[in-house]
């Protein structure tokens, strides 16, 4: 098969299924896989589709990820998805809170990724529905209008019927005395039931994070298994969290 009639299948492809797998075209095709990213790379070129982790999506998809390009520290964001994605396996029921460091996660999930998320993000909800092996379960309740995140009574009754392998936590503060802190007390507490049901706690956290305080309280700083920065883990800024017995990525 020439490659113009590889590409107008992929096309094809996308116009009915909305995305496509690398591994699945290259099956199909009968090509390497190496073949079907020069393809996707492209028409991507061409603005005939979006590139993604894996595979790609229909341009129409694209759209939303377009609006959420101007994320702040975005580089320092992305280094911090990259280490934390080691700790996702295929089968696992994930909690992934709000934040735009959350985000960037849900963006670079495998696509052949196979798990449960339950989110109370209205922005993670929307990126996760392009996985087509991930079941999204939204937690609902009050809508917190600015950071588009549900949260209040109806979520932390949703999560007591629940239990999750490993909780991925967005982090306004950070510190290893008074713990994990938010600007917002539903938020706070929200977060808080979120800790509660699952099994291990991670805290993506960029660097200003760290020995941050805010207003209301989620929880004590032992109730966090693994910290994740975009610093190496053996950076001096981090001792005392070595310390305090968390694991560094």
């Amino acid at each position: 098969m020439q490659k113009e009639e590889r590409q107008q299948f992929i096309i094809e492809e996308l116009r009915a299924y909305n995305k496509v797998k690398s591994i699945e075209l290259s099956e199909k095709l009968k090509v390497s896989e190496d073949t079907i990213r020069r393809d996707l790379k492209e028409l991507a070129e061409k603005g005939q589709l979006k590139k993604v982790h894996g595979g790609a999506m229909s341009s129409s998809f694209s759209s939303f990820h377009n609006s959420l390009d101007n994320i702040y520290a975005h580089s320092s964001k992305v280094k911090i998805v990259r280490k934390a994605l080691s700790l996702i396996e295929d089968n696992m029921v994930i909690i992934i809170d709000g934040g735009t460091t959350n985000l960037e996660l849900a963006k670079i999930l495998p696509l052949d990724l196979k798990a449960t998320v339950f989110t109370n993000t209205l922005q993670v909800a929307l990126v996760l529905c392009e996985h087509p092996e991930i079941d999204v379960c939204m937690l609902g309740g009050k809508l917190h209008k600015g950071s588009k995140l549900a949260i209040g009574l109806d979520v932390v009754n949703y999560l007591s019927e629940m239990h999750a392998d490993i909780c991925f936590m967005g982090t306004s503060g950070i510190h290893t005395t008074i713990g994990i802190t938010e600007n917002d007390r539903e938020e706070a507490i929200t977060k808080r039931a979120m800790i509660a049901r699952s099994s291990r706690v991670v805290s993506l956290a960029i660097s200003e994070k760290l020995g941050k305080i805010q207003p209301f309280k989620v929880d004590s700083i032992d109730k966090v298994h693994i910290l994740v920065t975009e610093f190496a883990p053996n950076h001096h800024s981090l001792e005392a969290f070595r310390n305090a017995g968390i694991k560094i990525l």
